[in-house]
């Protein structure tokens, strides 16, 4: 299984670790590579009880359209989340996930990688920004698995600073305190 470590052509690291007044509307980022196991589809089937048979039945997924078994795509995403390399003293908290679309089956042993966009930046307050990514989910050779766009939470200022209680944005939606987690 490979692993989220940063490879040859991750652009993804650095980026996530600047100041949000750092960022630019329209920078891209590539993130590292991972293979996609067997033991990935039956762990999160066994965690999210979807035992839909496409992913965890051999004869039953042979017979289907795809012809053999595939990752769950919510499995797919939070492997996306995962090979993003969020700096946890700038990127506070994974504030929205929206729009996904699937559009091909993640077999077991491709590997994906995220290739992203920044779209969006805005200040919330004086200790926080509001971060809009376009993510797209590719396989090996660079095929569209999924799109999603990603809104974070993230950091002002130097990092290390306690983080921000409650902040409100400009929709009037409270953004999640230090508790929420990235």
């Amino acid at each position: 299984m490979s692993s989220a470590v940063p490879q040859e052509g991750d652009t993804a690291t650095g980026l996530f670790s600047r100041d949000f007044d750092a960022l630019e509307t329209g920078e891209t980022f590539v993130s590292s590579g991972r293979t996609i196991t067997e033991a990935d589809i039956v762990s999160f089937a066994g965690l999210t009880g979807d035992f839909h048979p496409q992913h965890v039945d051999e004869e039953w997924a042979r017979e289907s359209a795809f012809g053999e078994r595939v990752a769950h795509g919510m499995l797919v995403l939070s492997l996306a989340v995962g090979l993003v390399p969020l700096d946890p003293e700038r990127v506070l908290a994974l504030r929205r996930i929206s729009d996904a679309v699937f559009k091909r089956p993640a077999r077991i042993g491709e590997t994906v990688r995220v290739e992203g966009k920044i779209e969006s930046a805005r200040e919330i307050d004086e200790e926080t920004g509001l971060v809009g990514c376009a993510w797209k989910v590719v396989d090996t050779e660079g095929a569209a698995v999924a799109r999603v766009k990603v809104e974070v939470l993230w950091r002002r200022g130097e990092p290390g600073a306690a983080a921000p209680a409650v902040s409100g944005d400009a929709d009037g939606d409270a953004a999640p305190d230090s508790s929420s987690g990235a």
